[in-house]
């Protein structure tokens, strides 16, 4: 491709509206153009580089046995009430009706229409398994859109399903998709982590993520750096205090705290550490009558450690709040307590309620907590001498680095983000509300057990970018960039026709280059060399050959990869081979 026969359209400027690194460069590189809240234009540039991941994921699952097809972006309602998630899901599902009055929805995700082609097309055991994917548009109606491509509300996404006749042959299927993932994430040349997920409602341990590493990612990664193991923040298990508890050491004591309310104020004052101090957090479960009236409530005490932080996916599964929990009211809490939030504990309550610990907080001695009283706390709190053993202990933290890894093999550490994929065990969670169903070797109908396995096409150019930057622009890896490389040839103001030999080497260099298959652009424009580089340090195309009259004077040419802080002098004759041995193919 010539640049003259392209699209550039590069910005000084980012759009003010653009928050985060990879939305402000990918507008000002002129791979997006904004037309709506959330939704975008890919320009050619930009288009190139999704093709790109595209190729890589299509590749892959192809050769993981997986079988292409499209389903529509409308879908019918019927489909989703029949597993009741036409009801149940939030705004995020942008719901329409025809000229007929009947009900759509624009798709976020397929599993009702694959199950829906799935009992009709998959009838007997003999047929199992098979995986179906799509590439394909979806839409997501976000309360606010952000971030470009990272939170927008139409992208593109893989999303595949795999059909399997029991558990045993479904792990099978999981286990493939597992390591076509890591394939393909391989194969994009980026920095990744696959991690286990918390796998929800449905339970089991067969969820991963798969993370790009990046400073600016909204999720948390905890892995250990002596071993293999890897989990975003609500799966990492916070292991049980090795040791018994210490005996009590200290009279419990009220103390006049005026003023402090958050374990750090009490801990400062106090001079005592934060670890010694407990947090009230106070949570409320309802039972509900068949018209969904509240029936009766039930009040809930979880203690913390004042330098830890609650994690919901972990309480979500403790007995009796795994089937939905609130926070309590402030008419609950001083009913409970009588006092307003800030000074709670759990002694002297005015009225009974179940009390959870977490596992640090089970093994402590000599602890700090609130008074039910405003400007009062209370020390040398101990379990059994000052309150009875709390009715339930649970891991409900989110782990730390220098916690242990639960492997044993090390401590764990954490960093930053952004998930790209995900594959996921779903059961017969859909084939059950669906009624899809199989004969298997005697004959009789059994559910279908299904995967799914998810790829943010869009999302995934957005996280390069995040990963893979600096001050002049992106930097893309070779299997991703829009070009591999870019000849830039240095001529006169009369173009290429006014430096003869410059024409004949570049565009002798070109068609070998094109020759051998290697997406090559030739900046045919005329720019003067600071814009002309300016551009490709932007757009961030990895490889970059400078053809002038006065290097080839010389017999060389300039090479410069784009994290390169100068260029190579290359002896013209050699720059074929040269560029062989670094592009990445």
């Amino acid at each position: 491709m010539k640049a003259s026969q392209f699209l550039i359209s590069t910005l000084k400027e980012a759009p003010a509206d653009a928050e985060v690194v990879s939305h402000k460069l990918m507008m000002r590189a002129g791979l997006i153009k904004k037309l709506g809240a959330g939704i975008y234009n890919y320009m050619p540039m930009g288009l190139r580089v999704i093709r790109k991941v595209e190729a890589i994921v299509r590749e892959e699952m192809n050769r993981a046995g997986a079988v292409e097809l499209t389903m529509p972006v409308i879908q019918p309602a019927e489909l989703w009430q029949e597993t009741g998630r036409f009801g149940k899901m939030g705004p995020e599902l942008l719901r329409i009706k025809d000229r007929h009055d009947r009900d759509f929805v624009v798709q976020p995700t397929s599993e009702e229409v694959i199950t829906d082609i799935a009992r009709q097309e998959l009838r007997s055991h003999k047929q199992l398994p098979k995986n179906f994917y799509q590439i394909q548009t979806k839409f997501r109606d976000e309360r606010r859109p952000r971030f470009g491509l990272m939170r927008g509300r139409e992208f593109t996404m893989k999303d595949a399903y795999s059909f399997d006749r029991d558990v045993v042959s479904a792990k099978a299927s999981y286990q493939v998709m597992a390591q076509a993932y890591r394939r393909i994430f391989d194969r994009f040349g980026l920095t990744y982590r696959a991690v286990a997920a918390d796998s929800g409602a449905i339970g089991g341990d067969l969820s991963e993520e798969f993370q790009v590493i990046a400073a600016t990612g909204e999720d948390a990664i905890v892995y250990c750096p002596t071993s293999d193991y890897a989990a975003n923040m609500e799966k990492a298990e916070a292991l049980l205090p090795a040791g018994p508890r210490p005996v009590p050491s200290q009279a419990l004591t009220r103390v006049a705290t005026p003023g402090k309310s958050t374990c750090e104020d009490v801990a400062a004052l106090l001079g005592v550490p934060l670890a010694t101090t407990v947090k009230s957090l106070v949570l409320a479960t309802d039972v509900l009558d068949d018209a969904g009236a509240v029936v009766k409530s039930q009040v809930w005490l979880l203690l913390l450690r004042g330098d830890h932080d609650m994690n919901e996916v972990k309480v979500g599964k403790v007995p009796g709040l795994d089937k939905g929990f609130r926070f309590a009211t402030l008419a609950e809490i001083e009913e409970h307590f009588g006092c307003k939030p800030g000074y709670l504990g759990p002694i002297g309550l005015k009225k009974p309620l179940k009390v959870v610990a977490d596992r640090e907080v089970a093994v402590l001695a000599d602890w700090v907590c609130g008074a039910n009283a405003v400007d009062f706390h209370t020390t040398g709190v101990n379990w059994g001498r000052d309150l009875p053993e709390p009715d339930l202990v649970a891991d409900l933290r989110n782990v730390v680095a220098g916690d242990p890894s639960p492997d044993g093999r090390g401590v764990l550490a954490i960093e930053r983000g952004i998930e790209v994929g995900h594959v996921f065990y779903l059961g017969t969670k859909y084939s059950q509300a669906m009624n899809a169903t199989f004969l298997d070797v005697n004959g009789k109908p059994q559910f279908l057990d299904m995967g799914c396995y998810g790829i943010g096409i869009t999302r995934l150019a957005a996280a390069a970018i995040e990963q893979n930057h600096d001050e002049r622009g992106i930097i893309w890896p070779d299997a991703l960039a829009p070009f591999a490389v870019v000849l830039c040839p240095i001529v006169s103001g009369k173009g290429l026709d006014g430096s003869p030999d410059v024409k004949a080497t570049v565009e002798s260099l070109y068609e070998q280059l094109l020759a051998e298959g290697v997406d090559v652009l030739l900046d045919d424009r005329g720019e003067r060399p600071g814009a002309m580089f300016a551009d490709w340090e932007l757009i961030g195309v990895p490889h970059r050959v400078v053809i002038g009259d006065r290097g080839l004077k010389e017999g060389v040419v300039e090479y410069q990869h784009r994290r390169d802080n100068e260029a190579t002098k290359v002896a013209a004759t050699d720059i074929l081979g040269f560029l062989r041995g670094r592009l990445v193919r």
